[in-house]
């Protein structure tokens, strides 16, 4: 099963190499000091569930070189979906199937005018791991896990060959049939989750214990929830509770990509997470004023550190 991974980072970096120690044929499309990193020295995740270095490691900058493959796992920014979209035409073949693995909800309708809807099915990923220098991926926490499966909802073939490789890799994944649910129950957590952390600067064992805190986070779920009720997605009447309590359990250390992303001065994916919520609250009718207020507060953040 040949396999590219689109942007080697946190997400695309962990499950890219843990599928190729299972037997898949994995190129990854990175860039610069990383790419050269991994080319002299091969990709190493460094994780509590057990540490991989994938050497030699098939990686390149040009997408064309490769060929068509089976899978391509999208795992660039928000902000560079659509160049990277079109980067990537060289890699689809009648086949091939494209899992958008970026935070937000809107990554796949993104893509499916650059490549077509039969190259494009829906993803999740759940895992929080990060660039720790060139080369080498820090993954923090065990909880490692991939939501995939066709946009119309339907069973197929390719869905269920990914999954078996998934299996064979040796974590946890799911070959949904309603797959914009899933993409709904993670953006529920992710919208809030990212914007309170961010917004505070501080890891989730640092907020938890304080009840005005943690009433930012109950507050956020119901927000993000009821937009996502609204616009006619059908997520399980006990999400905001299980997200609740999924936020007394991560680990002390652990903060969403985007905190990490304002504490080192990078562009944030703001727009597409906060940003996202405060827009189609507005065009719903459905208020939303502690995603207002944390919106605008990490607004002037969104490009980088402001100068």
């Amino acid at each position: 099963m040949r396999i590219a991974v689109v942007g080697a980072g946190g997400v695309g970096g962990a499950f890219g190499a843990v599928l190729a120690k299972a037997g898949g044929d994995v190129t990854f499309i990175a860039r610069g000091a990383h790419l050269a990193a991994m080319r002299a020295s091969g990709l190493r995740v460094l994780s509590p569930r057990g540490d991989v270095h994938l050497r030699p490691t098939e990686a390149t900058d040009q997408p064309a070189s490769i060929g068509a493959v089976d899978f391509v796992l999208f795992c660039v920014k928000l902000w560079d979906v659509e160049s990277a979209g079109a980067a990537i035409r060289p890699l689809i073949g009648p086949y091939t199937a494209v899992i958008p693995l970026q935070n937000g909800i809107d990554a796949s309708e993104r893509l499916v005018p650059i490549l077509g809807k039969e190259a494009v099915m829906g993803g999740v990923a759940q895992i929080s791991a990060t660039i720790a220098e060139p080369g080498v991926i820090r993954q923090t926490g065990t909880f490692m896990r991939l939501v995939f499966g066709e946009l119309n909802g339907r069973p197929s073939q390719r869905g269920a060959a990914f999954h078996a490789l998934c299996q064979k890799a040796g974590f946890d994944s799911v070959n949904s049939d309603a797959i914009l649910t899933a993409l709904w129950e993670k953006f529920v957590l992710l919208a809030t989750n990212s914007s309170v952390v961010a917004l505070t600067r501080l890891p989730f064992g640092k907020l938890r214990d304080d009840p005005d805190v943690f009433a930012l986070f109950a507050k956020g779920y119901a927000e993000v929830a009821a937009v996502g009720r609204a616009r006619g997605i059908a997520l399980p009447v006990e999400l905001e509770a299980k997200a609740l309590q999924g936020t007394r359990t991560f680990p002390p250390e652990m903060m969403p990509s985007m905190a990490v992303d304002l504490l080192r001065g990078n562009r944030l994916e703001l727009p597409w997470l906060a940003g996202k919520v405060v827009a189609l609250g507005r065009e719903l009718g459905v208020p939303t004023p502690t995603f207002d207020v944390m919106y605008a507060a990490l607004k002037p953040y969104a490009n980088g550190a402001p100068g």
